[in-house]
Parts: structure tokens; C-alpha cells; sequence
């Protein structure tokens, strides 16, 4: 039997199984799965327990407890690669007893032991899926020299299988101050949230192929990527000179928003409700507590009613700030800042109904006639906004059941916009976006 000794432990982890096994149940205690939630895929960090594995520990809650095998994918520091390779050893050792390699799935990729004999990005895995996992068997995959795109397809084909779970081994920028570090990986953080992989830089993520690879089957397949959590090791250190990031996330299978709208509504529209109630002195928005997913970049529209008839409505086209002050922000204004009605008073909160519309990004739609863009509009599901220089005008896809008909709705979103009802220009550009809404 083949047996990959540990080259990591006493170094990136405690070497001793009783120090090492205190040291993850102290990250349990401290952490926990927000939603209860259960993934296949998860991005974790992969420093030193003392920088990141407390961060890892938030990310492992949300990995699938059925996993029967687990990908291991992880980028080679030591040996420069091209290309993925994977190892034909039995079994890798850790503390808390060994993880078994999946002998037969491990074929499918090229096998280079020696590639492993120094790696940590690979090892520092292994005690967590040890602790989480007893059973399961890994696939340990490095990569050097790779298109994204490689390692997407080859989640696509294991993905049908349910037994099979995917780690994304990464850690995010290296030795920034801890003022830029935060704004570089804020931005790698919105990147991955919404798909957009275009321009990402490998100095953005040691993993980033990796990273990209995770992101880019999440948008094929219309997934979301869902935050647990940003750090940085200047947390652990003190110092903030030299950092390096580190971010987690998990896949859902389905939309973002959708995601909070199925575990979180009551959270939604708390938010609103306190934001209000603060804005009335009858409250401090302060005790607001909620899920990382609430720090992610988003839009949303809030709408007051009082028994049925329109109170306020002010929202956000573009995701610019997080959901929880976008969402506080929003409420706050629809309340005391929509110029169509006067602020709300003490004696109507008691009476408001709130309801949220959370809005997908917008994706622009390609027509060069009015009729080739009514033809791509879908009645009663696309909300739609329209722009031409300094015009700019949105109707969400609520809209529909007062103008079914898709020419009368465009005519009245250009008049919305300060249009006449029969402009066109080259320049006027469409975009359709979806919503889920929260009551």
C-alpha cells in the first residue's frame, strides 16, 4: 500500500491528533451552516490554520455530508505544471487517520506523485474532510499551466454523479496593505457572485483557474455562487502591511436570489421594517443581525402599500452596495423620500404591507428594430429598462398586469423615461432582468 505521508502537519496544522482535533472543534463552535443549505461544491482557503481555518471550517459546514467522493482541485506552488495530474497513491495521511484516494476515478487524469511531495494546497484540506467526512474518498487534482475551462468540463462530467463533491483549494491576494488587499478582494468577490470571469487575473487568487473553473460551470448551468465569508491574515498577525486574503463560497443550485428569497424572507423584510421603524424613532436598526449573503453586491426594490393602495416605492437598478443597505437604504427612502407622497407618519406604520423585489443582473438584449426587441420582450417575466444618454427608465415585470399588451408597455417606458411613445435611436439600448419577490 501506497501511503502519502504528511508533510504539512506541525507547519499549516497541529501535527498531534488531540491539538489538531481541539483546534477544529474550537472552528465548529464558531461556526455554522446559515441556512441549512447542503452543497456539492465549496471554494475554501488553503494558508495556515491560524490565518484561514476557522474561515474553512464555515465553508466545509455547507459540503454535502452524503459525499461519498470528494475533487480535491488545488494549484501547485512547488512544481510547475501544465495541465492537471492527479496521484496513484492509496491513501494520504493526516492526525485524525488517513483519507482514502478513489483508485479507480483518479485514472482519468495524468499521475504524478512527486508533484504532491511538498504541496500544502492539497493536504491542508485533508483534516477538515477527515473530520467532516470519515468515509469518503478524495481525488486529488494540482494544476499548473490551465484553461479554466478544462477543469469546468471535467465538474460537468462528475457532476452527474450525486455521490461526487468538488473543493476549490484557494487563497486570494498576496502581500498587499491591507487597505488595497480589502478592495482587490471585494472586487474578486464580486466577480465570482456574478459570474463575470472575463478579466479575471491570476494575481487575484493563487487558484484562480480553479476559481474560474467553479464560477464558470455555476453560470452554464444557472447556479450562484453564495458568500460565507472575506478575511485576511493581518486578523491573526496584527499586521497589515503584507496580507494575504482569503474568501469562501458555496454552490447553489439555483439563483442568488432565489436563495434568499426560499431561507432569509423573513430576514428581508425585517431589515425593512427596522430601517423604517429607526427612521420613526421607534427602533435601532443596529440589532440587525444577518448571513454573509446579506455583504454580497445586490438591487432591490422596496414597495409600501396601505390596504392595497401604492405608500412608496424606491429601489436599485444596478447592485452598487450590499443587499442589507441597499435593502435599508431603500425602505428608508420608500417610506420618507418618494416625492410622490408625503413621509410617513407614526400612525400609518402600524398599517404598511412591505413587499421586496430582489432583481437578477441586468442582461443586455441585442435588437437593431422596435419590433426585433418587442419580439425578444417575454410578457409577465422580463422587467425591463431602457437608456439613451440621459434618459433612462425601469419597469419591473409587475408592470405586466397593468400593460399585458408589449407595445403599450414599451410606449409607456419611454414615456416614463421622457421619451415620446414612438422614439427610436441607434443609441437606445434595452436590458431585461428578473425578479423574486419577497412579501
Amino acid at each position: 500500500m501506497k501511503i502519502k505521508s504528511a508533510n504539512c502537519a506541525g507547519k499549516f496544522y497541529p501535527s498531534e491528533r488531540s491539538e489538531l482535533l481541539a483546534l477544529l472543534d474550537n472552528f465548529y463552535s464558531k461556526s455554522k451552516n446559515d441556512s441549512g443549505y447542503f452543497s456539492r461544491a465549496i471554494i475554501v482557503p488553503h494558508a495556515g490554520y491560524i490565518f484561514s481555518g476557522e474561515l474553512a471550517m464555515k465553508g466545509y459546514m455547507y459540503l454535502n455530508p452524503e459525499s461519498q467522493n470528494i475533487f480535491i482541485f488545488a494549484p501547485s506552488h512547488y512544481a510547475r505544471l501544465f495541465g492537471c495530474v492527479s496521484s496513484d497513491y492509496d491513501e494520504f495521511e493526516t492526525p485524525l487517520g488517513n483519507c482514502k484516494v478513489n483508485s479507480e476515478l483518479v485514472k482519468d487524469f495524468v499521475i504524478d506523485n512527486e508533484v504532491f511531495a511538498n504541496e500544502h494546497s492539497i493536504e491542508v484540506q485533508l483534516p477538515f474532510i477527515k473530520y467532516f467526512f470519515n468515509n469518503a474518498k478524495i481525488i486529488p487534482v494540482l494544476y499548473g499551466c490551465e484553461d479554466y475551462k478544462n477543469i469546468s468540463a471535467i465538474i460537468e462530467k462528475y457532476w452527474q454523479d450525486s455521490n461526487n463533491s468538488f473543493v476549490i483549494s484557494s487563497d486570494l491576494s498576496h502581500f498587499y496593505p491591507e487597505r488595497d488587499a480589502n478592495k482587490i478582494d471585494k472586487y474578486t468577490a464580486q466577480m465570482i457572485e456574478i459570474g463575470y470571469i472575463k478579466d479575471f487575473d491570476v494575481e487575484q487568487a493563487c487558484g484562480a483557474v480553479g476559481v474560474c473553473a467553479l464560477t464558470d460551470f455555476a453560470m452554464e448551468n444557472k447556479y450562484s455562487l453564495i458568500r460565507v465569508g472575506l478575511t485576511n491574515s493581518a486578523v491573526a498577525t496584527g499586521d497589515s502591511s503584507r496580507v494575504v486574503g482569503y474568501g469562501s463560497w458555496f454552490l447553489y443550485e439555483g439563483s442568488k436570489n432565489n436563495y434568499i428569497k426560499e431561507y432569509f424572507s423573513n430576514t428581508v423584510i425585517d431589515i425593512c421594517q427596522k430601517s423604517i421603524m429607526s427612521g420613526l424613532q421607534l427602533g435601532d436598526f443596529s440589532e440587525i443581525q444577518a448571513p454573509c449573503v446579506f455583504e454580497e453586491a445586490a438591487a432591490a426594490f422596496v414597495t409600501l402599500t396601505i390596504h392595497g393602495v401604492l405608500r412608496g416605492c424606491v429601489g436599485s437598478v444596478i447592485p452598487h452596495r450590499t443587499l442589507m443597505k441597499d435593502l435599508r437604504e431603500n425602505a428608508h427612502s420608500a417610506a420618507f423620500k418618494d416625492t410622490r407622497f408625503e413621509p410617513l407618519t407614526k400612525e400609518e406604520f402600524p398599517y404598511i404591507d412591505i413587499e421586496v423585489s430582489l432583481l437578477s443582473y441586468p442582461e443586455k438584449i441585442e435588437f437593431s428594430t422596435e419590433d426585433e426587441l418587442i419580439n425578444k420582450i417575454i410578457p409577465f417575466k422580463d422587467g425591463i429598462i431602457i437608456r439613451d444618454g440621459e434618459y433612462q427608465s425601469v419597469y419591473l415585470p409587475e408592470v405586466w398586469n397593468d400593460l399585458p399588451d408589449k407595445r403599450d408597455f414599451l410606449k409607456s417606458l419611454k414615456l416614463k423615461a421622457g421619451m415620446e411613445e414612438d422614439y427610436f435611436s441607434d443609441t437606445l439600448h434595452a436590458f431585461r432582468f428578473h425578479t423574486e419577490k419577497i412579501v
